[in-house]
């Protein structure tokens, strides 16, 4: 597969599944010591990663879990956060400028402070009250909020299914390998025949619009500079649908939660006006092991190794590499 490295991707999402002990000693901690808000806090594609498991809390739980922009919760504050509060980060690199200001500011108000990250001895590591630390590089923190939050729920007695689906995602590293390789065709053929298209359309609902919108901006957008209009699935019909033309590539991200019926909608008007519609339906890859009531909550994971595959291609075929920047981190603001 182009410029997938087996090895490294299997150590990697193992050393996040393999975080599970300490996820359910310091989930446990936290729920006998009470609290009363979690706050997931990220910046760009972290902050849009925890939407789907605010989506999962909201839709499951009566608890107060809410996603927050780290920059603005600083900016503009939380009635709700305090001492009650546990606030939750994550960063690849573990120095996220706007995620390390955020941490100072929940501590000051007295939440307690957790993040996931690769480096043990970055600022936002040493920051926080609890560090739990897989290998560098390792991405998306999909296998760690899946393991906090269904931890959490579970605790509530919210979620039955906890013990089963944490033993399953023992085996989705080897999983995720396989849609990668069955991904690969596809991924192949749409970079091919979108190597010079300039303007993407991406419509995706439910936890996949978390991923719509990270793959709409940051990668598209920051990593290969091309134009792109993101939208909710049940929010198409309210504007966005006005930008369709003939010849518009639509990108539909298709997941297996109760707001598929929306995306179905949204695709069948984009197939009548457009004859370039493409659908990563994540219903399309068998995921052996993995029980059929947990596919949908696995959705974000496989459609984020399904679109990383696009994303070699696509590096391939423009020429552009995926970590050239212009601006991001390059230049002060």
């Amino acid at each position: 597969m182009l410029g997938f490295n087996e090895p490294e991707f299997l150590a990697q999402s193992a050393s996040a599944v393999g975080l599970r002990p300490q996820i359910e000693e310091l989930v446990d901690r936290l729920v006998d010591e009470g609290f009363d808000t979690l706050l997931l806090v990220g910046a760009g594609g972290t902050y849009a990663q925890m939407w789907p498991y605010e989506h999962w809390a909201r839709r499951s739980s009566t608890f107060d879990v809410r996603s927050a922009i780290a920059a603005e919760l600083v900016v503009s504050g939380d009635a709700r956060l305090g001492e009650r509060t546990v606030a939750l980060f994550t960063s690849v690199s573990g120095t996220t400028e706007d995620c390390v200001r955020a941490i100072e500011f929940c501590k000051a108000k007295g939440a307690r402070t957790v993040s996931f990250t690769g480096h043990a001895d970055s600022p936002i590591a040493t920051m926080v009250d609890h560090a739990l630390i897989s290998q560098p590089k390792t991405w998306p923190f999909d296998f760690q909020l899946l393991l906090f939050v269904g931890r959490l729920l579970a605790r509530r007695g919210e979620f039955d299914g906890y013990d089963k689906l944490a033993g399953e995602l023992a085996g989705i590293p080897e999983i995720l390998v396989e849609v990668a390789r069955q991904a690969e065709p596809a991924a192949a053929a749409f970079a091919e025949a979108h190597k010079d298209t300039g303007y993407h359309f991406l419509i995706g609902g439910g936890n996949l619009w978390g991923f719509t919108y990270l793959y709409s901006m940051c990668i598209l957008e920051e990593m290969q500079w091309l134009r792109t209009t993101r939208v909710h699935s049940a929010e198409f019909f309210h504007g966005s649908l006005e930008l369709l033309e003939e010849d518009t590539s639509v990108v539909i991200f298709q997941g297996e939660d109760e707001t598929r019926p929306l995306t179905d909608r949204a695709e069948a008007f984009a197939r009548r006006v457009s004859k370039d519609v493409t659908v990563f339906d994540t219903r399309d890859y068998p995921l052996t092991g993995i029980s059929p009531e947990f596919r949908g909550l696995l959705a974000p994971l496989v459609l984020d190794t399904v679109m990383s595959r696009v994303s070699k291609h696509l590096e391939r075929v423009t020429g552009h590499s995926l970590d050239l920047r212009r601006y991001y981190r390059v230049m002060d603001y």
